[in-house]
């Protein structure tokens, strides 16, 4: 199936009434407090009478190993801790990783269904391959979940992620912010985007622009030039990026959509000689080298996006999901993806959805963000770069 530009980039929060499936079942009594995830995962133990009440296996299938270090450091534990402390047996849990290949993520699909899958979270690598997932699991009564990744046109029950058009606008400003506090003349930016397939990535670049193109307008900013990154490869990232620079050797800024793809941005300001807190750019993901990127003065900041929050709302999801339950409304809320398709007419499609916030990390408070919540060791952080780590209080 293909899609619009525009039904693409149509996504808008709208507020509305969340629909609840007439087959939905009166949800066992929980507490109030089993949604306020945190990092302890400690209110998971609280939904297990909603475990209880299910039975069957639940799948999450990620992406790959390549666009970000957070698919296999992060998710794919948090997945399995979340669920083991919510009760579910370690022979019900499964969560894969497609390394790259729709064909490798439709075939653990489909092992998961034949398993006894009742639930399978998806990542989509792109649209295409994952409709055809959500469609062979509902035609097998399959529910699935759209994780991180909205699955245009699919038909999954709720969609848990961040909001991920603030996170390209918290990019754009903290490149603002940047420019001025490193005092660079005439801006001249060029804008790194992530991968075309992956919805997030046109998501991110909504958010950015919308900072950053009334700056163009008024000729404060000038664009030099954007391009996108297929499959959120970072070497292919560094190579589109250096072409760029020795195109336009004007090129003083860049946004770039995450912290892999940047770190391969440094990597070329570097061989170039460009010297540290001139040359602003930006991240996302709140990785180790990110914040030494950051520290040494050769990205703005990072998106840190607490995921043990996003993994804990979509365990949740899938738990009342399995137990064929109605999403209750301390989880959603009333906050709905519309987004537009084009299998032949554009159509408005809601979806209930858990948007987690994200928030933008500087060398005034990694301390405060990504090593208070343990998602970053300081000392992996510091290691090499003790000077500048000791600089800005890291420790």
């Amino acid at each position: 199936m293909r899609y619009s530009a525009a039904g693409v980039a149509g996504l808008s929060l709208v507020t509305g009434f969340v629909s609840v499936s007439a087959e939905a079942q009166t949800a066992p009594t929980v507490s109030a407090t089993a949604f306020n995830f945190n990092k302890t995962f400690s209110t998971m133990s609280l939904l297990k009478p909603i475990t209880a009440a299910g039975t069957g296996k639940i799948a999450f299938l990620l992406p790959d190993t390549a666009s970000s270090v957070r698919w296999v450091d992060f998710d794919a534990p948090y997945l399995k801790t979340a669920m083991l402390d919510a009760g579910v047996p370690a022979s019900d849990i499964i969560v894969e990783n497609a390394l790259g290949s729709d064909t490798t993520m439709a075939t653990q699909a489909q092992a998961a269904i034949t398993a006894g899958a009742k639930v399978i979270g998806i990542t989509s690598l792109d649209a295409t391959a994952g409709d055809a997932i959500e469609k062979t699991a509902g035609a097998a009564g399959v529910k699935t979940l759209d994780y991180d990744r909205l699955n245009l046109g699919g038909s999954a029950s709720v969609y848990v992620s961040f909001n991920n058009v603030k996170v390209g606008m918290l990019q754009g400003q903290g490149l603002v912010a940047c420019i001025a506090k490193w005092h660079v003349k005439s801006p001249q930016v060029f804008e790194l985007d992530g991968s075309p397939t992956d919805n997030n990535a046109t998501l991110f670049a909504e958010g950015y622009n919308s900072v950053l193109k009334p700056l163009y307008s008024a000729h404060t900013y000038k664009k030099v030039g954007e391009q996108a990154v297929p499959n959120w490869n970072n070497l292919q990232g560094g190579t589109i990026f250096a072409e760029a620079l020795t195109a336009h050797s004007n090129i003083n800024a860049a946004v770039v959509a995450n912290d892999g793809l940047d770190d391969s941005v440094v990597a070329d300001l570097k061989e170039d000689g460009v010297k540290p807190f001139t040359f602003p750019t930006t991240g996302q993901d709140g990785t180790v080298q990110g914040m030494q990127d950051i520290l040494t003065g050769y990205q703005c900041g990072s998106v840190y996006k607490p995921i043990f929050l996003e993994v804990q709302a979509a365990v949740a999801a899938a738990l009342y999901l399995r137990a064929g339950l109605a999403l209750p409304a301390g989880l959603v809320g009333t906050n709905v993806i519309d987004h537009s398709v084009t299998p032949g007419k554009d159509t408005a499609v809601n979806i209930p959805a858990v948007l987690e916030t994200p928030t933008w990390v500087t060398t005034a408070n990694i301390e405060k963000t990504v090593v208070a919540d343990g998602f970053d060791k300081a000392s992996a952080i510091c290691n090499g770069i003790g000077k500048a780590c000791k600089q800005f209080g890291v420790h």
